[in-house]
């Protein structure tokens, strides 16, 4: 009897899961538009940084030398210890399009990154705003006009893409990028399903009146993460939002070098999660728990139930997964992920099982 209640857990825990892959498909099927091709409207590119001098004089030039006419640059120097500052500077010197916002702490908002990221905005000239991290590069010359390009009457927010770089003999990093690599699927597909949840900060567009629109930050001010997802919960809905997918508009940085700095990192971002949606709280977590149900009853099962029944399940679940995750892997070019599929999955839902401990215990609280 017990056995056969788990054989019907197990076939819902599949149905689910395959449902999700199914819906997930949808992004395989996105093309961005390119009726702005010809097109240069005004942008200004955010750049938050807090003690990064060394990756300011990498990356900053990758954004400077843009092939795009029309666009200025708002350097953040977010209360930085280092020579963050003087490294703006060197560039302002030299590239008349940069501007350079220096933030001083205030008790009010102590080490909070939304409070100098909103002087940023406010100091900004133009009405579109793409935003990058310090540490992260446009992977090409024409990200700037790639981003841009999906803006349009009805388009106000632009969901981009930032992968991370690629290190041989490394299970961190291959770890690191497959996580990114589904967390996009996701928030891709459900804006794709006039759902959006959440965004990268690392390459991510709006217009500064959807920032005002929702009063900025304020409802998650205290929040010392989510300038990102938060802000996407706030302003996006089922019709302003788009995303992009060309490979000239990914952005790409270091992955986390150790498990423990991802950890880290991680528990950052998945601290945010409390605060989304209720309807985006069930969805995400009915995926997370489906697939570990998943995966205990089909093990299990293994040893109790008739092998014919449980092999053409299993496998029909790990076809569509497949198909699904190696196409959008495909098209996100990280299509060398897919070959351990299945033993990285498990790696990460007992690293995120980690994570909700961890985050359980205590909460993190700053961004840097």
């Amino acid at each position: 009897m017990i056995i056969t209640v788990l054989f019907y857990i197990f076939v819902v825990a599949t149905a689910i899961q395959i449902i999700y892959y199914l819906f997930y498909s949808t992004f395989i099927f996105h093309s961005d538009n390119k009726e702005n091709k010809s097109l240069s409207i005004p942008i200004s590119v955010i750049i938050c940084a807090k003690n990064e001098a060394e990756n300011l004089h990498k990356f900053l030039p990758s954004v400077i030398n843009q092939k795009y006419t029309n666009f200025e640059i708002i350097l953040i120097n977010d209360a930085s210890s280092d020579n963050t500052l003087d490294v703006m500077k060197h560039f302002k010197q030299e590239n008349n399009i940069i501007k350079i916002v220096d933030v001083k702490n205030i008790e009010a908002f102590w080490g909070n990154k939304k409070y100098a990221l909103t002087l940023g905005i406010k100091a900004a000239n133009n009405e579109h705003l793409l935003f990058i991290d310090a540490d992260c590069k446009p992977i090409s010359d024409y990200w700037i006009q790639k981003m841009s390009n999906q803006f349009s009457k009805q388009r106000s927010i632009i969901l981009g893409y930032g992968k991370y770089q690629s290190k041989k003999h490394s299970l961190v990093n291959v770890l690191v990028r497959f996580e990114t690599l589904l967390t996009a699927i996701q928030y891709f597909s459900y804006a794709k399903l006039n759902s959006p949840y959440m965004g990268v900060g690392r390459n991510l567009a709006y217009k500064k009146s959807e920032f005002f629109n929702v009063k900025g930050f304020i409802n998650h001010i205290n929040i010392r993460s989510g300038d990102d997802d938060l802000f996407i919960q706030d302003a996006a809905n089922n019709s302003n939002t788009t995303i992009c997918t060309s490979l000239e508009s990914f952005t790409i940085s270091q992955a986390p070098k150790t498990l423990n700095e991802w950890f880290r990192q991680k528990r950052r971002h998945v601290s945010t999660a409390n605060y989304y949606k209720k309807k985006h709280q069930f969805f995400l977590g009915l995926f997370y728990i489906s697939k570990v149900v998943f995966y205990i009853t089909a093990i299990t099962l293994f040893f109790f139930y008739p092998w014919r029944i449980m092999v053409p399940i299993v496998l029909l679940y790990f076809a569509i997964q497949y198909l699904i995750i190696g196409i959008s892997a495909k098209k996100l070019k990280e299509k060398q992920l897919i070959y351990f599929l299945p033993f990285l999955e498990i790696l990460l839902m007992l690293f995120q099982f980690a994570i909700f401990i961890a985050n359980s215990v205590s909460k993190p609280t700053h961004w840097k």
